[in-house]
């Protein structure tokens, strides 16, 4: 099956209609969430009604970092194997990270200035989040700059496992420095967090991961027409 997806003309055939389908469960999903999450969920103790940045905060900050994971498996792959669909979705994937990496900052901004009072502080986790943004950023102008596209990805390839090491800095910052932000709310071990509030999170997790994949999906396989039939 695997060896299937990797043929070009397979992999367009199926991503053509499978987006779309992506697209719509995860604007349904995410309409349900943010209805819990708004409307349902009680107002938190503590926070009052500003933890409700949880709903779009959270899962942005999750993308940001498991997308940037994901493009580094298809590095990988297109490194061994040099096939256009690993390097068309590993292409395809950048864009996406980045804004959710600029969603996770400016919902984590607006939700800081009422709990901390200020916008922005050189917080470990925020500032290894700006520097996620700057890699992704960087990621997509190295594949710009060579006109030859296989060479392109492999300066991409090279350059998004180099950058990897921001992802355990950025997931385990509030362990290793005394940081503002807040700690796990959510383990493998069970939530902190009140059941409604946790049911309307992860609603808009899975609704944010289908519409993301669902971007990813539309775009590398535009990426992969202009690539061979340019």
């Amino acid at each position: 099956m695997f060896g299937q997806l990797a043929s070009p003309p397979r992999f367009h055939a199926l991503a053509s209609w499978l987006w779309v389908w992506l697209l719509a469960a995860g604007a349904l999903l995410l309409a349900f969430g943010l209805y819990t999450g708004l409307y349902l969920a009680p107002v938190d103790v503590q926070q009052g009604e500003v933890y409700r940045a949880i709903y779009v905060h959270v899962p942005a900050a999750w993308m940001s970092m498991f997308l940037y994971l994901v493009a580094c498996g298809y590095a990988m792959l297109n490194w061994v194997y040099r096939s256009d669909v690993s390097a068309v979705l590993m292409r395809a994937l950048l864009p996406t990270g980045a804004w959710m990496t600029v969603l996770a900052l400016v919902t984590g901004a607006l939700w800081g200035k009422p709990t901390w009072g200020t916008y922005w502080v050189w917080d470990a986790r925020m500032t290894s989040e700006l520097l996620l943004l700057f890699i992704y950023l960087g990621l997509m102008a190295l594949g710009q700059l060579a006109t030859d596209p296989a060479k392109a990805d492999r300066i991409v390839s090279i350059g998004l496992l180099i950058g990897a090491v921001n992802i355990p800095l950025i997931y385990l910052s509030v362990v290793f420095w005394n940081t503002l932000h807040q700690g796990y709310s959510v383990s493998m071990s069970g939530n902190r967090i009140h059941p409604e509030i946790a049911t309307g999170m992860w609603l808009c997790v899975l609704g944010f991961w289908l519409v993301c994949a669902s971007t990813v999906l539309n775009r590398a396989r535009r990426l992969l027409v202009q690539r061979r039939w340019a």
